[in-house]
């Protein structure tokens, strides 16, 4: 009896914590999230199941937490805390990205650009609050709705908020379906939603394998902290778009970028014990994202509706809400408001161009950030 009472003591029901409790629903909701509603499954289920795990209570001299030096989750959570895999993942992304569309229509840059408004809007209102300046840093990259960019520029200036704002991050990613259309709908008539958009021209193949040299060139001098972020999505397209390397780009853009991203996804979500994570801080970060979020989404909207004042061919507005970077889901949101309005108007490919954009632009603003923080 002894021994089978010192066994109870032992499980992680003995030790469980209201707030580890918590956690563990929170991780369930985002598994629920992922597989009933099929929102960014191939973020949210990693980080789901992670939480779960993350939250099991265990003796203290078991080292088991990403927190626990010579640990298994804490060798794959260097990946996340020395910014390992966010540069992976942008390799990935720049081998799966076609810049087409943004090069046959170049003014569509400035929408991606205008909605990183978001990021420094909040930086400002996370310096109001009390976070010191690489805090609020940190926090205002939430805005751009680029989780491997936020985990980047958090692990660089603000390690000990690094959970939080990767859930932040991910969380705002996954519901674009859900906040971004009510804003669409809010700064937009049905006469702009109606606007129909002429196809874009055609790029030749130079222009697509000179982009990546030249973007990457100008991008590093502006902003050197973007160099490691820049680098490795435009070699990722290089590596594309020469159609000499189609093995290598074939590689990043499915296995190596599965791979990077179940680690990272798994790693992120086993960080968030409640012990560290449940606190007030934590909300403030949750508000100032969802508000850099939101005003990422006005941004790109208002800014189309005022270059549609000096253009002779009308854009419509609804792809200026692409100009945050999650990509594809905000172009996709995109298609599908303005389809409700005429089941015939094809957003999808010049809504394309803002969200890529958005990639780039915010990649520059984190290295911005970084530069200017440090």
């Amino acid at each position: 009896m002894d021994i089978f009472l010192n066994f109870l003591t032992t499980t992680a029901v003995a030790s469980m914590t209201k707030g580890n409790a918590l956690m563990i629903v929170i991780g369930i909701i985002f598994l629920s999230l992922a597989i009933v509603k099929d929102y960014e499954p191939l973020l949210l289920l990693p980080i789901g199941f992670g939480v779960v795990v993350g939250n099991i209570p265990f003796s203290s001299e078991m080292s088991l937490s990403v927190y626990d030096d010579g640990s298994v989750l804490s060798y794959l959570y260097l990946g996340v805390s020395h910014g390992v895999y966010p540069p992976l993942i942008f390799l990935g992304i720049g081998a799966m990205t076609d810049f087409s569309t943004m090069l046959s229509n170049p003014k569509l840059v400035l929408l991606g650009a205008a909605a990183q408004m978001g990021i420094f809007l909040t930086f400002i209102g996370a310096l109001y609050l009390g976070f010191d300046p690489s805090e609020a840093g940190a926090i205002g990259i939430i805005g751009g709705a680029d989780g491997p960019t936020a985990i980047f520029l958090a692990s660089k200036l603000a390690p000990h908020l690094l959970g939080s704002i990767a859930i932040a991050a991910y969380s705002y990613m996954a519901l674009v379906p859900v906040i971004q259309p009510p804003i669409m709908r809010l700064l937009t008539t049905k006469k702009e939603r109606l606007i129909r958009m002429k196809p874009p021209r055609e790029v030749s193949q130079r222009e697509k394998i000179l982009f990546p040299i030249v973007a990457f060139l100008i991008s590093a001098l502006i902003a050197p902290g973007s160099v490691v972020l820049m680098g490795m999505l435009f070699f990722g397209n290089l590596l594309k778009e020469s159609c000499v390397t189609e093995r290598l780009a074939n590689t990043a853009r499915n296995a190596f970028i599965d791979i990077v991203t179940i680690l990272l996804g798994f790693s992120v979500g086993a960080s968030t014990q409640a012990q560290t994570f449940l606190s007030p801080q934590s909300l403030l970060i949750f508000g100032l994202g969802a508000l850099s979020f939101c005003v990422a989404t006005a941004s790109g909207l208002l800014f189309a509706k005022i270059m549609n004042l000096f253009i002779k061919n009308k854009i419509n507005p609804l792809i200026g809400a692409a100009g945050v970077s999650a990509v594809p889901d905000s172009a996709r949101v995109a298609q599908m408001v303005g389809q409700k309005e005429d089941p015939h108007n094809f957003l999808l490919m010049h809504a394309m161009a803002p969200n890529v954009a958005g990639v780039i632009g915010s990649a520059i603003a984190a290295g911005v950030l970084w530069s200017v923080l440090v």
